[in-house]
């Protein structure tokens, strides 16, 4: 492993150098109250592929946007009566809302996984919320350790777990000491009528009921509705999907990487760049979507580094 990042205390200076960072395309470990976050700036798709990168993420799964301040949100997602109580008691804490996105909604098509819903959250810590209102972007931010690994609680577990700038890791780690909360935000789904646990964490189920009624876990009930902002469901365009396509055939429409079908309607990458193609994944899809195309034809990804993760999730959108 690479050389880890290096560990500076979460004070006033080492936060402005880190809000640098992010704001540059750069990741960074901070601490929040649940766990250590890997932060990446939101609305940029090339940072969150970093993101990706670092962890050895194994798919395109939605990360969490963090923000300072409820002041931030309406930009980023729309609010029901059922959000503002719960943000009204919850927030700042482990507490994550999916929400429907805003109608301008900055946050990067990789970062939501290509979905009309974002996971948003406020973290408890004081120093956490400085270090977002000084990045003055939303922040991406999954657990700071290396995919399937122990989620990180102190900043050391951080430098254990992740590469080290040189190999694509955080180029800083701010140390606020240990979490209190040792465990990931919980996680619920607001997007439609009935409210859903995605993922159970520092705030008890019987808590949020406590606020606004029933709550039901994501897949343990028949009526419970698919996770739209977690695992359950996986943004898949309308056109049928082809891959490793070294041609488009009759009625395709060609998306290109490298230098093969550089001449196509879309380039994932034309430098060949993993990160340039994963950043561009999803928003390609989209435009194609919007565009009316019948059937898209994807040409060879290499099936090493994020190209895994890029492979993964056109084999999920494969219609038979």
């Amino acid at each position: 492993m690479a050389i880890s990042a290096p560990v500076r205390a979460m004070d006033d200076a080492a936060i402005e150098d880190a809000a640098g960072i992010i704001r540059g395309g750069g990741l960074v470990a901070f601490a929040t109250e649940t766990v250590y976050g890997l932060g990446g700036d939101a609305t940029n798709g090339e940072a969150v592929a970093r993101i990706f990168a670092a962890k050895a993420r194994p798919s395109f799964n939605p990360l969490i946007s963090h923000i300072a301040d409820l002041a931030q949100l309406p930009a980023i997602a729309k609010m029901d009566a059922r959000a503002e109580k719960l943000s009204e008691t919850f927030w700042p804490g482990p507490l994550t809302m999916v929400l429907n996105k805003s109608a301008d909604c900055p946050i990067a098509d990789l970062t939501t996984a290509g979905l009309d819903s974002v996971a948003v959250r406020i973290p408890g810590r004081a120093r956490a919320r400085q270090f977002l209102a000084a990045c003055g972007v939303p922040v991406a931010a999954p657990s700071a350790n290396a995919s399937g690994a122990v989620s990180p609680t102190l900043a050391q577990h951080v430098a254990a777990s992740l590469p080290g700038p040189d190999g694509g890791g955080p180029q800083l780690i701010l140390d606020d000491g240990p979490c209190d909360v040792g465990l990931e935000s919980t996680v619920i789904d607001l997007t439609t009528d009935t409210v859903a646990l995605l993922r159970p964490g520092g705030i008890s189920k019987e808590d949020i009921e406590r606020i606004i009624g029933p709550v039901v876990i994501a897949g343990s009930d028949d009526h419970a509705p698919k996770s739209p902002g977690m695992l359950s469901r996986h943004y898949a365009p309308r056109a049928r999907l082809r891959m490793n396509a070294q041609t488009a055939e009759a009625g395709e429409t060609y998306v290109g990487f490298g230098q093969t079908g550089a001449d196509a309607a879309m380039n994932l990458s034309p430098a060949g760049d993993l990160t340039e193609a994963a950043a561009n994944l999803f928003q390609m899809l989209h435009a194609l979507d919007e565009g009316g195309a019948e059937a898209i034809a994807v040409a060879p990804i290499p099936d090493t580094g994020l190209g895994l993760a890029i492979n993964d999730r056109l084999r999920r959108a494969v219609r038979s």
